[in-house]
C-alpha cells in the first residue's frame, strides 16, 4: 500500500507539472492566473525597493525626513522610492499605481522599463503618467499579441473605433476627434488590409458616411459596398470625388460661418451634417501617372486630398489612408499630404526607408521596432502620433464575410448627402459564399 501511495503521489506530480507546462503554452492567461499572478506579485513585493535602488529610481530624502529618520526614529537614511499607491492584478498582467517623489518624472521609469522587466520576470513593462506625480506601471505576463483577444465592453461609439490590441492589454482605437487624419503603411502580406476591414466593420456601425477609393477596379472595397456612401475605382472617378469632397468641405465652412460657430460638432444636432470618413486603399494610385496628359488629373488630386488634410477636420471630413509607400518619389505634393496626416501605423515593411517615411517625423525612436516585425506575425504593427508616443499592435483576425454582413446590417445608417450620390455603388443581391483556395501562406492567427 504504502508503495502504491508514492506511485499515485508522483503521478500527481507529474501529471500536475504537465499541466502547467501545457498552460503556459496553450493557455497563457490560465497560467498566468493560476502560477504567474502569485510568483510575479510576491517577487515584486519582496524586491521592490532594492530594484528601485538599484535601477537608479531613488532620490536623496528631504532635509526633515533625514532629520526624523535619524533623530526619532533612529536608523540610517535611506534614499526615497516611488510610493506604491496600489496593485491590481489583471487577466494578463499587473498595474501598479506609484506616487512619484520629487526629482523623478515617467521618463525616468520609462527609461528603466527594460531592467524593471527582467528584475521582475515579465514579459513587458509600460510606464503610463496618469496625472502630475503618479504613473502607473502595466506589467505583462506574456506575450498578449501571439494571439490576439480584444478586451471585453470594446464597441464602436460616437467617432471611437477599436481596431486592434495593443502589447499592454488595451485596446488600440482610431478617434477621429482627437486624431483626425491617418496613414498605414505596410508591405504585401503585412495585414494592412486586415487593418482596414477591421476599421470599415467598426465604423459602418457609426452614421458616418464612408467614401471609398481603391482605383484598383473596387476589388478590396466594392465587397463593401451596401455601406458605402461613395466609391471611386480608377483615377478619373477619383479625381472627380475629390472635387465634390472639396465643394462639401466649403459648403459646410459656410454653415459654421453662418451660425458663427468654428466647428461642426458645436452645431444643434439636427443642423449637423454627418461625418464623412474617405478611405483610400493604394494612395500611390493617385499620385502616379502613365503618360504627361494624366498630369493635369493628379494635379488636381493631389491638391484637393491636401486641402481636406489641411482644413477638413473642424467640418467632420476625415482622412485613412493606405499604401506600401508613401515618400517624396511619388511626386509634388507627396511629403506636404503625408505630414497633415497625425497618426501612423506602419506594419511589416520591406525596406528601412518605408519605416522612416511612415514614423521617422513623429517617433524616431519608433522605426527600428517596425523594421523588425517578424513574417510570421501578420497583422503586427508600430502605432504612433504627432504626441511622439508610440507602441505595438496588432489587429484581430476578422473574415471578410463578418465585414460584408456589417456591412449589410447597417446599411440603413447611411446618411442622406446628395452631393455623393452620384458616386453611391450598385449593390447587387449576396450570392453563393465560395470556399476559399488552399495556400501555403502562414495563416493569419
Amino acid at each position: 500500500m504504502a508503495d502504491l501511495a508514492v506511485w499515485f503521489e508522483a503521478s500527481g506530480a507529474i501529471a500536475g507539472a504537465g499541466g502547467v507546462t501545457y498552460a503556459k503554452h496553450k493557455a497563457p492567461r490560465v497560467y498566468w492566473a493560476a502560477v504567474g499572478l502569485p510568483m510575479t506579485w510576491g517577487r515584486f513585493a519582496l524586491s521592490y525597493r532594492n530594484t528601485m535602488d538599484v535601477c537608479g529610481l531613488t532620490v536623496q530624502p528631504s532635509g526633515l525626513r533625514a532629520f526624523m529618520s535619524r533623530r526619532v526614529a533612529r536608523h540610517e537614511v535611506r534614499p526615497v522610492a516611488p510610493k506604491i499607491r496600489r496593485v491590481r492584478g489583471t487577466s494578463t498582467g499587473l498595474r501598479v499605481t506609484l506616487r512619484l517623489p520629487a526629482g523623478l518624472e515617467p521618463a525616468d521609469l520609462a527609461a528603466a522599463s527594460e531592467r524593471l522587466r527582467h528584475a521582475w520576470g515579465v514579459h513587458s513593462v509600460h510606464v503610463i503618467a496618469k496625472k502630475p506625480g503618479y504613473v502607473e506601471l502595466r506589467m505583462t505576463g506574456h506575450d498578449l499579441l501571439r494571439r490576439v483577444q480584444m478586451p471585453k465592453k470594446t464597441a464602436p461609439r460616437d467617432l471611437v473605433v477599436p481596431v486592434a490590441l495593443r502589447d499592454d492589454g488595451t485596446a488600440y482605437v482610431r478617434d477621429y476627434r482627437e486624431i483626425p487624419h491617418a496613414l498605414a503603411l505596410g508591405a504585401n502580406q503585412s495585414g494592412k488590409s486586415m487593418y482596414q476591414r477591421n476599421l470599415i466593420k467598426g465604423l459602418a456601425q457609426l452614421p458616418v458616411a464612408l467614401v471609398g477609393m481603391d482605383c484598383k477596379r473596387g476589388v478590396e472595397q466594392y465587397r463593401y459596398a451596401p455601406r458605402l456612401s461613395a466609391l471611386a475605382t480608377n483615377p478619373d472617378d477619383a479625381a472627380s470625388l475629390v472635387d465634390v469632397l472639396v465643394a462639401e468641405m466649403e459648403d459646410r465652412f459656410d454653415l459654421l460661418a453662418k451660425h458663427g460657430v468654428s466647428d461642426l460638432w458645436e452645431l444643434p444636432e439636427d443642423l449637423r451634417p454627418a461625418p464623412i470618413v474617405v478611405l483610400v486603399d493604394e494612395i500611390a494610385e493617385l499620385f502616379l501617372i502613365s503618360s504627361k496628359k494624366d498630369e493635369e488629373r493628379r494635379e488636381r488630386i493631389v491638391t484637393g486630398l491636401i486641402r481636406l488634410a489641411q482644413l477638413s477636420r473642424a467640418v467632420g471630413i476625415y482622412l485613412e489612408i493606405c499604401g506600401q509607400r508613401f515618400g517624396s518619389e511619388l511626386g509634388k505634393g507627396a511629403t506636404m499630404l503625408r505630414a497633415q496626416l497625425t497618426g501612423r501605423v506602419v506594419h511589416r515593411v520591406n525596406d528601412k526607408q518605408t519605416a522612416e517615411m511612415g514614423l521617422n517625423d513623429v517617433a524616431p525612436e519608433s522605426v527600428p521596432a517596425a523594421c523588425t516585425i517578424p513574417a510570421d506575425r501578420p497583422g503586427q504593427a508600430v502605432a504612433a502620433d504627432a504626441s511622439g508616443g508610440w507602441g505595438r499592435i496588432r489587429t484581430p483576425y476578422t473574415p471578410v464575410d463578418e465585414t460584408v454582413a456589417a456591412c449589410r446590417e447597417f446599411a440603413h445608417l447611411i446618411p442622406d448627402l446628395p452631393a455623393l450620390a452620384p458616386f453611391r455603388p450598385a449593390v447587387s443581391a449576396p450570392g453563393p459564399s465560395i470556399p476559399p483556395m488552399p495556400t501555403t501562406a502562414p495563416a493569419f492567427p
